[in-house]
């Protein structure tokens, strides 16, 4: 086991390099300036910004400069926030971005194993028919489209009571969170919950399954016990993305629902070139993505005792 960290270890850091890498290069071919015309009124200025940011310096010493302060944690200086670090960004956006991530994954978890449950159990009847006509809207509809009903909805709950039951926008308590986080692991929760039911599907059919209703006993005990435990894995081997997708993904909820989070930060960064806001958050998004599968392979390893025979 300690050996195939350490290749997953070593892995996860090639990948963060290419990301990096990747990232990089695809800076310094779009089209457009950093440096806007607005904040270099003259040449004179425009030089000393330039040289500020380093990028007087030849590409090849940009990047070794660029991988350099990367592996020792430090994104540079925003380009459009005065004085402002690519690390204070981070460390202030991240753990709302994280909070807001946390409550639409459990949403999403314990939704698509409850929901893909009940489908296998009630395979071609009518709770089976409802629930997957929902997972395919909620596959197919955007999340953008999620989020405009979520505040219609709000809006038509609030005119209902007379009063403000759910804020429309905006952070600071439980209720800002509630809606925004369903909106943003709808779609997660989906596709959960047709993983789930294949998964529950083949775990019926097996031997063992058979084996346990030969010695009589009692179902339940064979759901939970057999059925769902061993169904979840697959599950689990995805939930790892699905973490660090739902974490660093909710720029769309973040945009309409008005929450200060990193993906906010990051739209914001795309639209006024800011290069050091991208390539930081892009790294740190990928450097994330990479630990939780990892951590969600070790995980894997304690629940399938056949992954650490392999």
């Amino acid at each position: 086991m300690r050996a195939y960290l350490l290749k997953r270890i070593v892995q996860g850091i090639i990948t963060v390099w290419f990301i990096a890498s990747a990232t990089f290069v695809a800076m310094h071919n779009v089209p457009g300036d950093p440096l806007m015309d607005e904040k270099a009124t003259t040449e004179e200025i425009r030089k000393n910004l330039m040289q500020k940011y380093g990028l007087d310096k030849s590409l090849f010493e940009q990047y070794i400069i660029y991988l350099k302060n990367m592996s020792q944690g430090d994104f540079g200086i925003s380009f459009t926030q005065q004085n402002r670090q690519v690390n204070d960004i981070i460390r202030e956006h991240f753990p709302v971005s994280a909070a807001l991530g946390i409550l639409a994954i459990t949403f999403a978890a314990f939704g698509g194993i409850l929901w893909g449950a009940l489908t296998a159990l009630y395979r071609n009847r009518l709770p089976d028919i409802v629930i997957m006509f929902l997972v395919i809207l909620g596959v197919s509809v955007p999340s953008f489209v999620f989020a405009a009903l979520g505040q219609l909805s709000i809006v038509s709950v609030n005119n209902l009571v007379g009063f403000s039951l759910i804020p429309v926008a905006g952070w600071g308590t439980i209720w800002h969170m509630l809606v925004p986080s369903m909106v943003l692991g709808m779609s997660t929760m989906a596709y959960l919950t047709r993983l789930m039911r294949s998964s529950m599907l083949e775990v019926v059919n097996t031997d063992y399954i058979r084996t346990a209703k030969s010695k009589g006993l009692p179902a339940t005990q064979i759901f939970l016990q057999h059925q769902l435990r061993n169904a979840v894995l697959p599950v689990i081997t995805v939930l790892g993305p699905a973490i660090a997708a739902i974490t660093t993904g909710g720029f769309v909820v973040e945009m309409v629902f008005a929450i200060p989070g990193l993906g906010r930060y990051f739209v914001e960064a795309v639209q006024q070139l800011d290069y050091t806001v991208i390539m930081g958050t892009t790294v740190f998004y990928g450097a994330f993505l990479v630990f939780m599968v990892i951590i969600v392979d070790v995980i894997y390893g304690f629940i399938d005792p056949r992954v650490r025979v392999g």
